[in-house]
């Protein structure tokens, strides 16, 4: 087996330094996708036919399309209509944050809808506005519900992250290709970068697990 990881030392920093731009994007991302999540899910469970029309076709569309082509109309082909360029990081968080919306949205609608029913009749008896009811009584429990499903969307979307590459943005997985252009070896560098992510992906179910634990006190 040909491998010589001493050439990829020199280059070891400037890799490293693709976790922080990664996390920067995905954590943005994150939290796009998990505020329009909500109001997505808030939409599906409303009686309104109209605002339910609304999340069910952005559910639709965003689940239905493969990630990679979002990001590439939002990066190519909107500039080809607004005749503006869309920065790399701009164009990735509008991409995965749009999309993880879609995925988060059912998740927190079936959260929402596990909740036990008599827990919203009974606040509808005592009075309870839908706000308050939604803030403090109802999203609270479907929070419980729906972490582990939450946690591993957001394991997906640090995962899938890699394909910002494309667009020329330096995260992790572009540096390894830029390393291994300019030492005419890849598997190093790409088995660099590919324990880096596996490393995320550890510290991020260890959070994950742990905060379920911290719930699980309050029950």
């Amino acid at each position: 087996m040909n491998l010589d990881f001493s050439q990829i030392v020199p280059y070891i920093p400037f890799m490293i330094e693709g976790i922080w731009v990664t996390l920067g994007f995905v954590f943005v991302s994150i939290l796009i996708g998990l505020i329009l999540g909500i109001i997505l899910a808030l939409f599906k469970i409303t009686k309104s036919k109209f605002l339910t029309g609304i999340a069910d076709i952005y559910t639709s569309i965003f689940r239905g399309t493969p990630l990679i082509l979002q990001l590439m109309i939002i990066y190519f082909a909107i500039p080809q209509l607004t005749g503006y360029d869309i920065e790399p990081f701009v164009s990735a968080i509008m991409a995965f944050g749009l999309n993880s919306a879609a995925y988060v949205s059912e998740i927190i609608r079936a959260g929402i809808m596990a909740v036990d029913r008599g827990q919203i009749e009974a606040a509808e008896a005592l009075g309870v506005s839908y706000r308050p009811m939604m803030q403090n009584i109802i999203l609270p429990q479907a929070v419980k519900n729906i972490l582990p499903a939450l946690m591993n969307e957001f394991i997906t979307l640090t995962k899938e992250s890699a394909i910002v590459s494309t667009i020329g943005y330096l995260d992790l997985m572009r540096r390894a290709q830029i390393v291994g252009a300019d030492i005419y070896r890849n598997f190093e560098p790409l088995l660099f970068v590919g324990a880096i992510y596996w490393v995320m992906v550890f510290i991020l179910t260890k959070l994950g697990k742990a905060a379920e634990r911290r719930l699980r006190q309050s029950d």
